[in-house]
């Protein structure tokens, strides 16, 4: 089916998202830190290193299956369809969300990102007190909730996450939206070819390793933010760390803000693509 002016519109915009980030060229400080992190941990006995990322692995797998069963999502699942209702009567599950117009699509995916962000500045301005629990529950929280952003918005643009190729395509847009800009365009482009060569999108075929050591620079770099609140969480105006608040509350928004754009070009790509071939 022929793509209407809009969605063709909406697919230069993308295309031109994916040129400047095919085009990303990395600074010479970005080189030299990723050339440290990478000997740092080449130190590591080989057998350590593999252990380390098959647990990482692991955690993420059950963390996105615990999301995926839960009442929260199931509930915003439902949600989700009863948005696509307002403009489509028929709309039973979330393979029938594709019926609908991009316009429409990008509307409820936009309320499930606005929502989401808000979620993580939030947790960055309680982690920003200092407190010892909330600080120490700042990644696990972070992971959780981009993780469940990109579900919702798979599903809002008609892909169910419970398939075994979904899921683990989910699992690995996640990763890649919390890469550095440098590794990331390496991660796209993987994405995007694994999709023109995977013929049955039900069973997944590809490597189903998802972190490495590219991908240890997000957790260092909350680690970092976790000791500069820590630094600041004494200097109080009227009591209240806004500074440290103001910190945790401004990266967290900024991660989020990272993984939805990436994930939302992702689906809205695989939309249209899917789309134009029907």
């Amino acid at each position: 089916m022929p793509l209407t002016d809009r969605e063709l519109v909406v697919l230069n915009e993308i295309r031109s998202w994916e040129k400047n980030l095919l085009s990303y060229e990395a600074n010479d400080f970005q080189l030299l830190y990723e050339k440290y992190l990478e000997r740092s941990f080449s130190l590591l006995p080989e057998k350590i290193q593999r252990q380390f990322f098959s647990v990482i692995d692991g955690w993420l797998f059950h963390l996105h299956s615990i999301i995926q069963g839960s009442q929260l999502q199931m509930d915003a699942k439902e949600r989700i369809l009863g948005s696509g209702r307002i403009f489509r009567k028929d709309i039973e599950n979330i393979a029938d969300l594709r019926k609908l117009d991009i316009d429409q699509l990008q509307y409820i995916a936009e309320q499930q990102i606005a929502r989401h962000r808000l979620y993580s500045f939030t947790q960055g301005g309680l982690s920003g007190t200092g407190g010892t629990l909330l600080l120490g529950a700042d990644i696990p929280a972070m992971a959780v909730i981009n993780l469940r952003v990109v579900q919702l918005i798979a599903m809002t643009y008609g892909f169910e996450v419970n398939t075994p190729f979904e899921m683990m395509t989910s699992l690995k847009v996640f990763h890649t939206a919390t890469l550095p800009p440098r590794i990331q365009k390496e991660g796209w482009a993987s994405l995007i070819a694994e999709l023109e060569q995977q013929e049955e999108l039900y069973f997944y075929e590809g490597n189903e390793k998802i972190s490495d050591i590219s991908w240890l620079e997000q957790p260092i770099q909350q680690l970092f933010k976790a000791m500069v609140i820590m630094l600041f969480r004494k200097k109080a105006i009227q009591g209240i760390p806004l500074v440290s608040m103001a910190i945790g509350a401004a990266t967290n928004y900024q991660l989020t803000r990272k993984v939805t754009d990436f994930a939302h070009k992702y689906y809205q790509l695989r939309y249209l693509k899917d789309k134009e071939v029907s």
